[in-house]
Protein backbone atom coordinates (compact mmCIF):
# COMPACT_ATOMS: atom_id res chain seq x y z
CA UNK A 1 0.00 0.00 0.00
CA UNK A 2 1.36 3.40 -0.96
CA UNK A 3 3.00 5.51 1.74
CA UNK A 4 2.05 8.71 -0.06
CA UNK A 5 -0.53 10.95 1.51
CA UNK A 6 -3.98 10.08 0.09
CA UNK A 7 -5.31 12.83 -2.15
CA UNK A 8 -8.51 12.98 -0.15
CA UNK A 9 -6.65 14.13 2.96
CA UNK A 10 -6.17 17.60 1.45
CA UNK A 11 -9.79 18.08 0.46
CA UNK A 12 -11.23 20.05 3.40
CA UNK A 13 -9.78 23.51 3.79
CA UNK A 14 -10.18 25.45 7.03
CA UNK A 15 -13.57 27.17 7.14
CA UNK A 16 -13.48 30.92 6.62
CA UNK A 17 -13.74 33.21 9.58
CA UNK A 18 -17.22 34.64 9.82
CA UNK A 19 -20.59 33.39 8.80
CA UNK A 20 -20.25 30.90 5.97
CA UNK A 21 -21.65 27.42 6.47
CA UNK A 22 -19.08 24.65 6.87
CA UNK A 23 -19.19 20.88 7.44
CA UNK A 24 -22.53 20.42 9.17
CA UNK A 25 -22.63 23.59 11.26
CA UNK A 26 -21.88 27.32 11.27
CA UNK A 27 -18.27 28.33 10.68
CA UNK A 28 -16.88 29.19 14.09
CA UNK A 29 -13.36 30.49 13.68
CA UNK A 30 -11.90 28.86 16.79
CA UNK A 31 -10.08 25.55 16.49
CA UNK A 32 -11.32 23.40 19.34
CA UNK A 33 -9.52 20.09 18.95
CA UNK A 34 -6.30 18.95 17.31
CA UNK A 35 -4.80 15.48 17.22
CA UNK A 36 -1.23 15.07 15.96
CA UNK A 37 0.61 11.79 15.56
CA UNK A 38 -1.66 9.94 17.98
CA UNK A 39 -0.82 6.29 18.51
CA UNK A 40 -2.18 3.52 20.68
CA UNK A 41 -1.01 -0.07 21.22
CA UNK A 42 -2.49 -3.01 23.06
CA UNK A 43 0.59 -5.11 23.72
CA UNK A 44 2.24 -5.63 20.35
CA UNK A 45 -0.92 -4.76 18.41
CA UNK A 46 -1.02 -1.27 16.90
CA UNK A 47 -4.56 0.07 17.19
CA UNK A 48 -3.90 3.68 16.17
CA UNK A 49 -0.96 4.80 14.05
CA UNK A 50 -0.18 8.49 13.45
CA UNK A 51 -3.78 9.71 13.60
CA UNK A 52 -4.12 13.45 13.20
CA UNK A 53 -6.91 15.89 12.40
CA UNK A 54 -8.46 19.13 13.64
CA UNK A 55 -11.99 20.22 14.47
CA UNK A 56 -13.53 23.63 14.97
CA UNK A 57 -16.35 24.62 17.28
CA UNK A 58 -19.68 23.91 15.62
CA UNK A 59 -18.32 21.36 13.16
CA UNK A 60 -19.57 17.82 12.67
CA UNK A 61 -17.17 15.21 11.35
CA UNK A 62 -18.03 11.60 10.63
CA UNK A 63 -15.54 8.94 11.67
CA UNK A 64 -15.97 5.81 9.56
CA UNK A 65 -14.14 2.62 8.70
CA UNK A 66 -14.48 -1.15 8.79
CA UNK A 67 -14.86 -3.00 12.07
CA UNK A 68 -11.58 -2.93 13.97
CA UNK A 69 -10.28 0.14 12.15
CA UNK A 70 -9.79 2.19 15.33
CA UNK A 71 -12.87 4.42 15.34
CA UNK A 72 -13.98 3.80 18.91
CA UNK A 73 -10.38 3.76 20.12
CA UNK A 74 -9.96 7.23 18.63
CA UNK A 75 -12.82 8.66 20.65
CA UNK A 76 -11.66 6.71 23.68
CA UNK A 77 -8.26 8.44 23.63
CA UNK A 78 -9.91 11.83 23.06
CA UNK A 79 -12.32 11.36 25.97
CA UNK A 80 -9.67 9.92 28.28
CA UNK A 81 -11.20 6.48 28.64
CA UNK A 82 -7.87 5.32 27.21
CA UNK A 83 -4.56 7.18 27.26
CA UNK A 84 -2.73 7.62 23.94
CA UNK A 85 0.75 6.10 23.89
CA UNK A 86 2.15 8.75 21.56
CA UNK A 87 1.25 12.04 19.93
CA UNK A 88 -0.59 15.12 21.13
CA UNK A 89 -4.23 15.84 21.89
CA UNK A 90 -4.90 19.55 22.28
CA UNK A 91 -8.36 20.67 23.36
CA UNK A 92 -9.33 24.33 23.53
CA UNK A 93 -5.69 25.35 23.53
CA UNK A 94 -4.62 22.91 26.25
CA UNK A 95 -2.79 19.61 25.95
CA UNK A 96 -4.94 16.98 27.64
CA UNK A 97 -2.96 13.77 27.04
CA UNK A 98 -2.29 13.19 30.73
CA UNK A 99 -5.69 14.24 32.08
CA UNK A 100 -8.12 11.58 33.35
CA UNK A 101 -11.58 11.29 31.85
CA UNK A 102 -13.41 13.27 34.55
CA UNK A 103 -10.99 16.20 34.16
CA UNK A 104 -11.53 16.25 30.42
CA UNK A 105 -15.29 16.17 30.98
CA UNK A 106 -15.05 19.28 33.14
CA UNK A 107 -13.08 20.99 30.38
CA UNK A 108 -15.92 20.24 27.96
CA UNK A 109 -15.32 16.80 26.40
CA UNK A 110 -18.08 14.23 26.76
CA UNK A 111 -19.39 11.24 24.89
CA UNK A 112 -22.12 8.70 24.31
CA UNK A 113 -21.70 4.94 24.02
CA UNK A 114 -22.84 2.48 21.37
CA UNK A 115 -24.58 0.58 24.18
CA UNK A 116 -26.01 3.31 26.45
CA UNK A 117 -24.53 3.37 29.95
CA UNK A 118 -27.64 4.59 31.78
CA UNK A 119 -28.30 3.99 35.47
CA UNK A 120 -31.12 1.53 34.91
CA UNK A 121 -32.68 1.64 38.39
CA UNK A 122 -32.70 5.45 38.57
CA UNK A 123 -35.35 7.59 36.95
CA UNK A 124 -34.75 9.44 33.71
CA UNK A 125 -34.60 12.74 35.61
CA UNK A 126 -32.18 11.36 38.18
CA UNK A 127 -29.86 10.16 35.43
CA UNK A 128 -29.61 13.67 34.02
CA UNK A 129 -29.39 15.25 37.48
CA UNK A 130 -26.40 13.09 38.39
CA UNK A 131 -24.57 14.22 35.26
CA UNK A 132 -25.34 17.87 35.94
CA UNK A 133 -24.23 17.52 39.56
CA UNK A 134 -20.95 15.85 38.58
CA UNK A 135 -20.24 18.65 36.13
CA UNK A 136 -21.17 21.34 38.66
CA UNK A 137 -23.62 23.00 36.29
CA UNK A 138 -26.86 24.69 37.42
CA UNK A 139 -29.65 22.24 38.20
CA UNK A 140 -32.09 24.20 36.04
CA UNK A 141 -30.09 22.75 33.14
CA UNK A 142 -31.87 19.44 33.71
CA UNK A 143 -35.31 20.57 32.50
CA UNK A 144 -33.83 22.18 29.39
CA UNK A 145 -31.93 19.00 28.54
CA UNK A 146 -34.96 16.75 29.06
CA UNK A 147 -36.97 18.99 26.77
CA UNK A 148 -34.26 19.03 24.12
CA UNK A 149 -33.97 15.24 23.98
CA UNK A 150 -37.74 14.79 24.01
CA UNK A 151 -38.04 12.80 27.23
CA UNK A 152 -40.13 15.18 29.33
CA UNK A 153 -43.02 12.71 29.28
CA UNK A 154 -41.05 9.88 30.89
CA UNK A 155 -38.95 11.67 33.51
CA UNK A 156 -40.28 9.56 36.40
CA UNK A 157 -39.76 6.21 34.71
CA UNK A 158 -36.79 3.98 35.53
CA UNK A 159 -34.18 4.32 32.79
CA UNK A 160 -34.09 0.55 32.37
CA UNK A 161 -37.71 0.56 31.18
CA UNK A 162 -37.03 2.85 28.21
CA UNK A 163 -36.89 1.73 24.59
CA UNK A 164 -33.50 1.44 22.87
CA UNK A 165 -34.04 4.80 21.16
CA UNK A 166 -35.03 6.49 24.42
CA UNK A 167 -31.98 5.09 26.21
CA UNK A 168 -29.75 6.47 23.47
CA UNK A 169 -31.41 9.86 23.84
CA UNK A 170 -30.94 9.68 27.62
CA UNK A 171 -27.27 8.79 27.15
CA UNK A 172 -26.94 11.86 24.92
CA UNK A 173 -28.89 13.96 27.43
CA UNK A 174 -26.56 13.05 30.27
CA UNK A 175 -23.62 14.17 28.14
CA UNK A 176 -25.43 17.42 27.29
CA UNK A 177 -26.13 18.08 30.97
CA UNK A 178 -22.39 18.53 31.54
CA UNK A 179 -22.27 21.56 29.22
CA UNK A 180 -19.93 20.06 26.60
CA UNK A 181 -17.96 21.91 23.94
CA UNK A 182 -17.16 18.63 22.18
CA UNK A 183 -19.41 15.57 21.93
CA UNK A 184 -18.14 12.18 20.83
CA UNK A 185 -21.06 10.14 19.47
CA UNK A 186 -20.53 6.38 19.15
CA UNK A 187 -22.91 4.71 16.68
CA UNK A 188 -26.04 6.39 17.92
CA UNK A 189 -27.94 5.32 14.80
CA UNK A 190 -27.54 1.57 15.23
CA UNK A 191 -30.88 -0.21 15.47
CA UNK A 192 -33.05 2.87 14.99
CA UNK A 193 -35.86 3.18 12.47
CA UNK A 194 -35.92 5.92 9.79
CA UNK A 195 -38.12 8.28 11.82
CA UNK A 196 -35.86 7.93 14.86
CA UNK A 197 -32.78 8.50 12.72
CA UNK A 198 -34.31 11.64 11.28
CA UNK A 199 -35.05 13.03 14.73
CA UNK A 200 -31.51 12.27 15.93
CA UNK A 201 -30.02 13.93 12.83
CA UNK A 202 -32.06 17.07 13.46
CA UNK A 203 -30.99 17.16 17.11
CA UNK A 204 -27.28 16.78 16.28
CA UNK A 205 -27.52 19.58 13.72
CA UNK A 206 -29.14 21.84 16.34
CA UNK A 207 -26.30 21.13 18.75
CA UNK A 208 -23.70 22.00 16.12
CA UNK A 209 -25.58 25.19 15.21
CA UNK A 210 -25.05 26.50 18.72
CA UNK A 211 -21.33 25.81 18.65
CA UNK A 212 -20.89 22.27 19.99
CA UNK A 213 -18.40 20.26 17.94
CA UNK A 214 -19.28 16.64 17.22
CA UNK A 215 -17.30 13.59 16.14
CA UNK A 216 -19.80 10.97 15.03
CA UNK A 217 -18.69 7.35 14.73
CA UNK A 218 -21.18 5.67 12.43
CA UNK A 219 -21.64 2.82 9.95
CA UNK A 220 -24.84 4.31 8.52
CA UNK A 221 -23.49 6.51 5.74
CA UNK A 222 -26.93 7.78 4.69
CA UNK A 223 -27.41 9.03 8.23
CA UNK A 224 -23.99 10.73 8.20
CA UNK A 225 -24.86 12.34 4.88
CA UNK A 226 -27.78 14.10 6.58
CA UNK A 227 -25.60 15.83 9.14
CA UNK A 228 -22.21 16.45 7.54
CA UNK A 229 -20.16 16.25 4.36
CA UNK A 230 -16.80 15.85 6.08
CA UNK A 231 -15.64 12.35 6.95
CA UNK A 232 -12.43 10.77 8.18
CA UNK A 233 -11.90 7.16 7.13
CA UNK A 234 -9.75 4.87 9.25
CA UNK A 235 -8.31 1.54 8.20
CA UNK A 236 -6.20 -0.72 10.41
CA UNK A 237 -5.63 2.17 12.80
CA UNK A 238 -4.38 4.75 10.32
CA UNK A 239 -6.05 7.56 8.43
CA UNK A 240 -6.90 6.59 4.88
CA UNK A 241 -8.91 9.62 3.84
CA UNK A 242 -10.25 12.97 4.97
CA UNK A 243 -12.70 14.84 2.79
CA UNK A 244 -16.25 14.67 1.54
CA UNK A 245 -18.40 11.60 1.88
CA UNK A 246 -18.97 11.58 -1.88
CA UNK A 247 -15.24 11.66 -2.60
CA UNK A 248 -14.57 8.90 -0.07
CA UNK A 249 -16.78 6.52 -2.05
CA UNK A 250 -14.40 6.81 -5.01
CA UNK A 251 -11.09 6.73 -3.15
CA UNK A 252 -9.15 3.51 -3.99
CA UNK A 253 -7.80 3.01 -0.45
CA UNK A 254 -11.24 3.48 1.07
CA UNK A 255 -12.82 1.06 -1.39
CA UNK A 256 -10.08 -1.50 -0.69
CA UNK A 257 -10.52 -1.14 3.08
CA UNK A 258 -14.26 -1.79 2.92
CA UNK A 259 -14.47 -4.29 0.12
CA UNK A 260 -10.96 -5.75 -0.24
CA UNK A 261 -8.71 -5.52 -3.24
Amino acid sequence: MSSERPQGRAAPSPPPVGVEKTWGGPAFSRELLRLAGVGKRFGGFVVLNDVGFALRAGEIVGLVGPNGSGKTTTINVISGLLRADSGDIVFDGRQVNALPMHRRARLGINRTFQVPKVFRDMTVRENVEVAALAARVPRNTVDAVLDEIGLTGVTARPAGSLTANQQKLLDLGRALATGPKLLLIDEIGAGLNPAELGAIATLLQKLAARGIALIVVEHLLDFLGRITERVIVLGAGRMLFEGTLAAAAHDPEVVAAFFGG
